[in-house]
Formats: structure tokens, C-alpha cells, sequence
């Protein structure tokens, strides 16, 4: 290559790096001086409180749920009362010939009481064994409205993710629709070929495809967290913030979240709750080997005779203990080692689902942070670049195909990455035992294959000059990304 030649294609590598910095400079000013509301953790803001509340007051589960529980605390004033008395009312007769009441002494009403009295300390096992089932009750009900809770938010979050795909949509189709007026430009100037101008009104024409299945999962989405709150299904909820716009989770040390899991996990409560019930019961199996007591008192009325009364002091007899009062206790040991166990096993779970949540939050943190630092601002770098490349005619009408693509799959992977931090925070509020979602849920994982399709594509496009539906994503990268 002679002087002349070298000087040229240094003269064009200086331009391409001038044109590439410029863009990134101006993608980092626009970024700088769109600088909206101040971020804030997802469960403070105010319109997801408001939707809360809305479903724990409206739910019917939730409501089931307190209903029970009241129904449990009611349950223990009863089994801690006396039984009922019973009321005997008779009449004792000399003969078939008429009543012979105040004429023969053993001729006489009867008017008796009799009160069961069970042994000493009984009824209040019994009503401890209560008041341990009504607090089980109650750790139910709180695990179901934590369950509740994060169920709404998670509904909020597949809302703004679908509603932050369509206005990502929208920024593709005025990207297209510059891309289309450049390609129309350079036709008819002579510069380009028609089929690039073709080809850009395929891709907004696949927008508008897109845009009408965006839009009926944003409908599906918001109908969903109607049905949560008990409101009609179409009626609007108002977003007021994108995801990007709130505040990434922290991220704790694993002795922390562990510790902290184990504090507030409802699960946890509800078994160490339902061990306290089952020594109740041991108590109350326990007590049952002694006899109860029935106190009966009455009158006998004879009319002009002198009335007969009655005092009577009945005893139960545990003669069927064996195979009674003895089983009896054994069951209620048994049902309590399961109880214990069952504690054991949901303390690991808990230990290991609190884990597994810090482990997919730091790498969606990271993932975040790459997306931030490198990803976006190199892949809007590389539009801006790219398009004005050809504008000028140095590069493809495919490669402008490509770095669009391209900007489908890092923006729209950004957005899952970042529904998909949301969910794991939401998920280590409820303290779930559910496997959590990691990236592959919404981040990097699902947009990897788009991206390598882009790259196939442009590929496939530069070297045949045709479009390779197959092979480019031109739905699938969407789908992926968006």
C-alpha cells in the first residue's frame, strides 16, 4: 500500500474513532441529563403500597384465612368449661292403679343434677392445646398474607416489565424509522440498494407484529393484579416509575440473610408453633389417664310425706387404659416427633432457599452492573456509530441490521435482568421456600441465544445479501430480550 493509500485509511480510522467516541459521549450527556426521581426500594413505593392493601383487604383467601384463625381462638374457652350439666326429671310409682304419690313412702317426683367434673388440670390442658392450635392458625394466616404480598408485587413487576418493553419498542421504531429514511436517502441518491429500503419496512413492519403481542401481555398482565386486589380485571393501574427507576436490593453477608430468614420466616414460626401444640397434647394424653367426677344431687317430693333427697359421687374407671389411654399417649408423642422433624426440615430449607437467593442476587447485581458500566452504552454506541457509517457509506445496510438486532437483545435483556433482581428481593421478603428464579428467569441467560442468532444473522445477511428469517431474530430476539 503506498503513502497515499495509508494516509486514507488512517484518515478513515481516525474518522471511525472520532464518529464512535462522539457517540458515546453523547449517549453518556443524554444519559447524565435524563436524570428522573431519586430510586427507592420497590415495596415503598407508593402505588405498590396502595395495591397491597387493596388485596389484603379484599382477598377472599386472606379473609378465609382470618376467619379460621378467629374461629381456632374461639375453640379454647370451650374445651376449657365444665361439661354441661344434665337436668333428670322422673317420676317413681307403687302400682298400675292410680298415683300413689303422698300415700306410699316410696311413691315420689324426681328432680336431679348431675355435673361432670373432670379431674384437676384437664381443662386447662385442654385449653392450652386450644390456644397452641389458634396460634398455629394465626402463623398461617400472617404466612398468607406475606405470600400475598409478594404475589402483588411480583404481578407489578411483570406489569412494568411488559409496559417497559413497549416503550422500548417504541425507541426501535423511531430507530427503523431513521434507519428507513437513510436507506430511502441513499436510494435515491444512488448510493444504496433498493432492497435496503425494503428491507428497513420489514423490520418496522415486524415492530408493529410485535407491538400487538406486547400489548395484549401488558392487558394479561395488568388483569392479573386486578384479580389479586379484587377489582375489575380491565380496570387501569396507573405506573409511575419504570424498573430502572428503582433502587437495586442489597446485598448481605450469608450469615446475615441466613440469620435473618430464619427470624422472620413464617413457615419456621408455623413449626415451631405446631411443636409447642403437640407438648400440649402429650400433656393433655398424659391427664387423661386419671378418672373424671360426676357430682349428682336431687329431690324426691312424696306430696304430704316427708321428701327423700340424693347426693351421688361417680368415678370413671381407666380399666380400657391399655389399649386407650396408653395409645392415646403414644400417638401424641409420635405426632410431635414428627412436629420436631418437620421443624428441622423446613430450618434447612429456609437456610438453603435464603442461600440460593444471595447467590442469584449477587450474580444479578453483577450482571446489572455489566449491564450498565458496558453493554448498553457500547451497544447504543455501536447504533449510533453504525448508522452514521452508512449514512455515509461505509458500511452495509446489514450491518445497520445487525447492531439493531443486536440493541433488541442488550436492552431487552437488561429489562429481565433487572424484573428478575426485583423478584429475588421480593422473594427473600416472603422468606419463600419456592426454588428462586435466577437469571435465566429474566437476565442474560434468556438473551444469550439472541445474541448469537444476531451474529449468525448479519453473517448470513453480509454474505447473501438477503434477509435469513431463520437464521436473525427478528422474533426471537424480541421475544428474548423484550
Amino acid at each position: 500500500m503506498g503513502p497515499e493509500g495509508e494516509g486514507s485509511h488512517d484518515r478513515h480510522a481516525c474518522c471511525f474513532r472520532a464518529v464512535y467516541m462522539l457517540s458515546i459521549l453523547a449517549f453518556l450527556a443524554v444519559a447524565a441529563a435524563d436524570v428522573g426521581p431519586a430510586p427507592l426500594p420497590l415495596d415503598t413505593d407508593p402505588t405498590v403500597r396502595v395495591l397491597v392493601e387493596q388485596a389484603l383487604k379484599n382477598s377472599p383467601d386472606v379473609g378465609r384465612a382470618d376467619a379460621a384463625a378467629r374461629a381456632e381462638v374461639d375453640r379454647a374457652p370451650q374445651v376449657g368449661s365444665l361439661p354441661d350439666p344434665t337436668l333428670t326429671l322422673g317420676i317413681q310409682n307403687d302400682g298400675f292403679n292410680g298415683i300413689q304419690i303422698g300415700t306410699m313412702e316410696t311413691s315420689y317426683w324426681q328432680v336431679m343434677l348431675t355435673q361432670p367434673i373432670p379431674w384437676p388440670g384437664k381443662l386447662s390442658a385442654r385449653s392450652a392445646t386450644a390456644r397452641a392450635q389458634a396460634s398455629v392458625a394465626a402463623g398461617e394466616t400472617a404466612r398468607l398474607r406475606l405470600a400475598t404480598t409478594a404475589e402483588v408485587e411480583r404481578a407489578y413487576v411483570d406489569l412494568l416489565l411488559a409496559r417497559d418493553r413497549l416503550a422500548l419498542l417504541a425507541r426501535l421504531e423511531a430507530l427503523w424509522m431513521k434507519a428507513e429514511g437513510l436507506a430511502r436517502t441513499r436510494y435515491e441518491t444512488g448510493g444504496g440498494a433498493q432492497s435496503d429500503l425494503l428491507r428497513a419496512q420489514l423490520e418496522r413492519t415486524r415492530l408493529r407484529q410485535r407491538r400487538v403481542a406486547l400489548e395484549g401481555e401488558e392487558r394479561t398482565r395488568l388483569q392479573a393484579l386486578n384479580r389479586l386486589r379484587v377489582h375489575p380485571l380491565d380496570e387501569p393501574v396507573s405506573t409511575q416509575r419504570p424498573l430502572a427507576a428503582f433502587s437495586d436490593p442489597a446485598l448481605r453477608s450469608a450469615d446475615i440473610a441466613v440469620a435473618d430468614a430464619e427470624q422472620r420466616s413464617p413457615d419456621l414460626a408455623i413449626a415451631a408453633l405446631a411443636v409447642q401444640a403437640a407438648d400440649r397434647r402429650v400433656d393433655s394424653a398424659r391427664k387423661d389417664w386419671f378418672p373424671d367426677f360426676a357430682v349428682t344431687a336431687g329431690v324426691m317430693p312424696r306430696g304430704s310425706i316427708e321428701p327423700m333427697w340424693t347426693v351421688q359421687l361417680g368415678i370413671t374407671l381407666p380399666v380400657w387404659g391399655a389399649t386407650k389411654q396408653s395409645r392415646g399417649v403414644d400417638e401424641s408423642q409420635s405426632r410431635r416427633e414428627a412436629d420436631l422433624r418437620g421443624e428441622e426440615a423446613i430450618r434447612l430449607l429456609v437456610q438453603l432457599r435464603a442461600q440460593e437467593r444471595r447467590t442469584l442476587l449477587s450474580a444479578a447485581l453483577q450482571t446489572l452492573d455489566i449491564y450498565r458500566g458496558g453493554i448498553l452504552v457500547q451497544s447504543d454506541a455501536a447504533v449510533r456509530s453504525t448508522m452514521t457509517q452508512y449514512q455515509v457509506g461505509k458500511v452495509t445496510f446489514p450491518s445497520v441490521l445487525e447492531v439493531l438486532r443486536g440493541l433488541v437483545v442488550d436492552e431487552g435483556g437488561y429489562l429481565d435482568a433487572l424484573a428478575a433482581t426485583q423478584k429475588l428481593a421480593i422473594a427473600d421478603r416472603e422468606v419463600s421456600l419456592a426454588p428462586p428464579d435466577g437469571l435465566s428467569a429474566g437476565g442474560s441467560a434468556g438473551s444469550m441465544p439472541g445474541a448469537a442468532s444476531v451474529s449468525t444473522g448479519g453473517r448470513a445477511s453480509a454474505s447473501s445479501g438477503s434477509p435469513q428469517p431463520a437464521a436473525v431474530p427478528a422474533a426471537s430476539g424480541m421475544s428474548s430480550g423484550m
